[in-house]
C-alpha cells in the first residue's frame, strides 16, 4: 500500500531481494501518525463492512435476485475499472493527505444520504445502484491514494509489515461489522447500518488532521506532464515481476472473490437460513482473513511461489465449499478460504509495491486495483446469471476451478520461462515440492 522514500530515479528491487529482516508483528504502529490513521482505519472499515452487508441484503430483499446483488457489486467496482489508471495518475501528482480528506469525506456523505432514504422508507433499488456508483468513484483516487501514503508515514523499512497490518485493519474490522449489521438488520433496520457507517468517517477524517506533517516522509510528486499514464503501462509492460501477480489476482478478483453473489444465495436459498446465516458466513471468512494477515506482517518476504501455491489452494478450497451440503461444514469452509484468499491478498500486493519505483507507485497500484477489484464488474454478473440459472453451487464451484486454473497455469509459465523443474522429495519425514534450476545436458564433441 504505498510510495517508497527516495529519488524516482532509484532502482527498484527485485521480487528475490530479501527483507532486511523480519519486524515484530506490530513494529509500524510505533510510528505516531501511522498509529492515527491505523486507528481511524479500524472504525471506518468496520463501518463500511456494516454497509457492504447491509447494502446486499437490502438489493435481495427488494427484489429476490442474485443477479440483482452482482449489479450492485459491478457497478461500486465498475469505476475502478473504467477510471483505475487515471486515479493513479492522479494520486502520483497530488498531495496525498489533502486527496484523503477528500475521498473520505465523499464517502461519507454517500453513507448518509442511502440511509436518510431508507430509514424514511423511500429507498429503491436504484437509489442503491446509484450509491455504490459513488462509492466506486470515489475509491478510483482514495485506494491508491491510500496504499501511496503509507509509506509517507513509515517509511520504506517497514513497508511490508504495515502493508500487512492494513490487510488485518481491514478484516479485524470485517470481524466485527458484519456481526454488527447482521444484528442491526434483523433488529432495526439496514437504514441504521447506513447512518453509523457515515459516521465512522469521522475518525480516519481526525487522524489525518491530527498527523504531523513534518514527521511524513517526503516523496517527490510526478510533475504535471503529458503521456504519463502511457509512462505506467510501459513501465509494467518491462517488468515480468509486476505483470504476473498482476495477471493472477485478476482472474481471482473477477472470478473467486464474488462471495456477496454466493454467500447471499447460500444463506437465502441453499440453507434458508436469511440474514444471521449471511453474517455469519462473512464473519468466519473474516476471521481466517484476519489469521492470514497477521501471519504476512511476520514474513520476512513475498515470494511469487507462496503466491501460486496460495491461489491454487483457494481455487480448490472453493469447489470443495461448493459440494458441502451441511450448513455448519459450509461455514467452517469460510475460515480456510479466509487465509487462502488474504493471503493472495497481501502477498501479491507487497510483490508488487515492493518491486515498483516510487515515483510510479500510484500508478502501477492503480493498476494492481484496477485489475483485482476492477475485475468485479465483469465477473459479478456472469457469476450472479450462473448462480440464479444453474444454482448456487455450480456458481461457487465455477468461481473455484476458474482461480484454481489460473494459478496453475500461471505458475506452469514461470516455470517454463525461468528454465525450472519440479522437484518432488522429502525432508524432515515430510513430502516438500521446489522449483529448482533444470539441469543443462552436456553438449557432446
Amino acid at each position: 500500500m504505498s510510495t517508497g522514500s527516495g529519488a524516482a530515479s532509484a532502482p527498484a528491487p527485485t521480487p528475490t531481494t530479501p527483507t532486511a529482516r523480519k519486524s515484530s508483528m506490530f513494529s509500524s504502529l510505533k510510528v505516531r501518525n501511522y498509529r492515527l490513521f491505523f486507528i481511524g482505519q479500524v472504525v471506518s472499515n468496520t463501518g463500511t463492512w456494516m454497509q457492504r452487508i447491509a447494502q446486499d441484503w437490502l438489493v435481495l430483499s427488494l427484489t429476490g435476485s442474485s443477479a440483482a446483488v452482482g449489479i450492485t457489486t459491478a457497478l461500486q467496482f465498475l469505476p475502478m475499472l473504467l477510471f483505475g489508471l487515471y486515479g493513479g495518475v492522479l494520486v502520483d501528482r497530488l498531495p496525498k493527505r489533502p486527496t484523503l480528506l477528500v475521498t473520505q469525506s465523499s464517502m461519507a456523505l454517500t453513507g448518509l444520504v442511502l440511509a436518510a432514504l431508507t430509514l424514511t422508507g423511500h429507498v429503491q433499488v436504484w437509489h442503491v445502484y446509484v450509491a455504490a456508483f459513488a462509492v466506486g468513484l470515489a475509491t478510483v483516487v482514495d485506494n491508491p491514494a491510500r496504499q501511496s501514503f503509507v509509506t509517507e508515514m513509515v517509511g520504506t523499512a517497514q513497508l511490508q509489515n504495515a502493508v500487512s497490518l492494513n490487510s488485518a485493519n481491514f478484516q479485524s474490522a470485517r470481524l466485527v461489522g458484519p456481526a454488527v449489521a447482521g444484528l442491526l438488520i434483523t433488529g432495526v433496520g439496514t437504514g441504521w447500518a447506513f447512518l453509523l457507517n457515515g459516521l465512522s468517517f469521522v475518525a480516519p477524517i481526525t487522524g489525518l488532521l491530527l498527523m504531523r506533517a513534518r514527521e511524513l516522509h517526503v516523496i517527490e510528486r510526478a510533475p504535471r506532464s503529458k503521456g504519463q499514464l502511457r509512462e505506467g503501462l510501459r513501465y509494467v509492460a518491462g517488468r515480468p515481476d509486476l505483470i504476473w501477480p498482476i495477471v493472477l489476482v485478476g482472474f481471482i478478483g473477477t472470478f473467486g472473490f464474488n462471495f456477496p453473489v454466493w454467500l447471499s444465495a447460500y444463506a437465502d436459498d441453499v440453507f434458508h437460513a436469511g440474514a444471521g446465516a449471511y453474517s455469519l458466513f462473512n464473519t468466519l471468512m473474516a476471521v481466517g482473513s484476519l489469521i492470514g494477515a497477521l501471519l504476512a506482517a511476520r514474513r520476512g518476504t513475498a515470494r511469487m511461489r507462496l503466491l501460486i501455491a496460495a491461489a491454487a489452494t483457494f481455487g480448490l478450497l472453493e469447489v470443495v465449499a461448493a459440494l458441502t451440503p451441511s450448513y455448519w461444514l459450509f461455514a467452517l469452509f469460510m475460515v480456510p478460504l479466509g487465509v487462502f484468499g488474504m493471503t493472495v491478498n497481501v502477498t501479491a500486493n507487497t510483490a508488487v509495491q515492493m518491486s515498483t519505483d516510487p515515483a510510479m507507485r500510484g500508478r502501477v497500484m492503480a493498476l494492481f486495483m484496477m485489475v483485482f477489484v476492477g475485475g468485479t464488474p465483469l465477473g459479478a454478473p456472469l457469476v450472479g446469471w450462473v448462480t440464479d440459472t444453474y444454482g448456487a453451487h455450480v456458481g461457487f464451484a465455477l468461481g473455484g476451478i476458474v482461480s484454481a486454473a489460473a494459478a496453475a497455469a500461471i505458475g506452469l509459465a514461470l516455470v517454463r520461462i525461468g528454465g525450472l523443474r519440479v522437484s518432488v522429495g522429502w525432508h524432515r519425514g515430510y513430502p516438500r515440492v521446489r522449483f529448482v534450476p533444470r539441469e543443462r545436458e552436456l553438449a557432446t564433441a
